[in-house]
């Protein structure tokens, strides 16, 4: 039998850090075992998933992830990844040992995504047909299982009451978590993270009680905007007063200018909504223009702009743009202001992740939040769904000014009472404005 990765063999490559995972590109392994898999990220270990396969018949091939549990926003995507076992919010939960089958796609944006199946048997389509026969082809499921485990499943740990006595005397949710194998007791909140975790949560409950549909009678009031930087993704977050349909992720390369991040705007706009565009790197700058030249109104979002901006109770600035955007958003998380909070988020775990990890800190010049190139370190990717779900929600029509409104364009049957302007998206030269 080949051997595998992690603490099996410390010659072969650890899935951690960036790169490491290029010598094992092409080398095929029967079984691959990664230690600590949590400290790792997502991508990186799907990468070295497919390289589980043997020439050998009749040899069984296995991936075996062993861990803690995640502990705050880092590694909270093994969630997902074993969604029966570990996420309460799973309609079908399994059992733990229990085998459950699921098959892994690419969506548009070119991310992993798992698809929970009925059995071993069942066919999914991957959007291919047989060359000779005409016939589709099927994805074909993979088994997954999940099994916990406590100090005391080790006899040779179990034995060593010191060790014990180290664990009983962690602080929670680390004791829980490490001691207990408790994956739900590790996501408790860091003391200075922004937003809860339990409040995406809930935001995410709403939309699936909604069944990811908008309100009726509401319309599109606005589209936060997160232009891509070269290898990343363009992300658009239509809002719906508070709901938020599912986001709309591209690659980069799908987006390569300005030109081409406007006409995807127009594509998804609806009843002139309004674009809140990140134009802190060139290509969203570009599209704003174009927009904005073309008659179609516009905010311009810049993170490191000042904010003359305070908190909910007045008592409270902020450091820049970036601060501000964040800190209202959690501000109408918020379960205990009156009636509730209106966000309705759809189930994302990455989106989960991104907004979980923005932390605050209270400076002279106010609240100051993570700077988006620290996010980029600890994420290994730009936030870009949590940024431009932050955006949306910073602009634009919301319900407690404009409810009104929309009842008498319903009844009207006009959403946003102009047509679409004509949109020439050549080049134009003209002076920029000031803003």
């Amino acid at each position: 039998m080949d051997r595998g990765f992690g603490d099996i063999d410390p010659q072969l490559p650890r899935c951690t850090g960036e790169g490491t995972t290029r010598p094992a590109q092409g080398q095929p392994h029967d079984l691959i075992y990664i230690d600590e898999v949590v400290q790792n990220r997502e991508k990186q270990v799907r990468f070295l998933f497919g390289w589980n396969r043997t020439t050998t018949e009749g040899q069984r091939c296995r991936v075996i992830l062993g861990s803690n549990p995640p502990v705050g926003s880092q590694g909270v995507w093994i969630i997902s990844m074993f969604a029966p076992w570990l996420d309460p919010r799973y309609p079908n939960p399994a059992e733990y040992g229990e085998l459950r089958y699921c098959v892994t796609d690419v969506d548009e944006a070119g991310n992993s995504r798992d698809l929970w199946v009925d059995g071993p048997d069942a066919k999914v389509p991957n959007g291919k047909y047989n060359e000779e026969t005409g016939e589709p082809e099927y994805l074909i499921p993979h088994s997954r299982t999940f099994i916990p485990s406590r100090i005391s499943d080790n006899p040779f740990l179990a034995r060593d009451t010191k060790y014990k006595a180290q664990l009983d005397a962690l602080p929670e949710p680390l004791r829980s978590a490490i001691r207990d194998g408790n994956f739900m007791a590790a996501r408790k909140d860091e003391d200075d993270q922004v937003i809860p975790m339990e409040w995406v949560y809930a935001a995410q409950n709403r939309w699936l009680e909604a069944e990811g549909r908008p309100p009726q009678g509401v319309p599109m009031c606005s589209i936060g905007v997160d232009a891509a930087r070269s290898k990343d993704r363009t992300v658009l977050a239509p809002r719906y007063d508070g709901f938020y349909p599912k986001l709309i992720s591209v690659p980069g390369k799908e987006t390569p200018d300005g030109r081409s991040v406007a006409a995807l705007v127009l594509k998804h706009r609806r009843n002139n909504a309004i674009p809140v565009i990140d134009c802190g790197e060139m290509n969203g700058a570009e599209a704003y223009a174009h927009l904005d030249e073309n008659g179609v109104q516009c905010i311009r979002h810049v993170g490191l702009d000042q904010s003359i901006a305070r908190t909910r109770s007045k008592h409270l600035k902020f450091f820049n743009k970036r601060a501000e955007v964040y800190w209202k958003f959690m501000e109408a998380l918020d379960p205990e202001q009156d009636g509730g909070s209106p966000i309705a988020l759809p189930d994302d775990p990455e989106l989960v992740a991104e907004l979980c990890i923005i932390k605050w800190e209270l400076t002279p010049q106010g609240i100051k939040v993570t700077p988006k190139k620290d996010v980029v370190k600890e994420l290994g990717h730009s936030p870009d769904k949590a940024d431009a779900v932050v955006q949306a929600w910073s602009d634009g029509a919301k319900s407690i000014t404009h409810l009104g409104q929309w009842r008498e364009d319903q009844r009207s049957g006009n959403f946003g009472g102009k047509r679409r302007p004509a949109v020439n998206m050549g080049r134009r030269h003209r002076q920029p404005r000031r803003h």
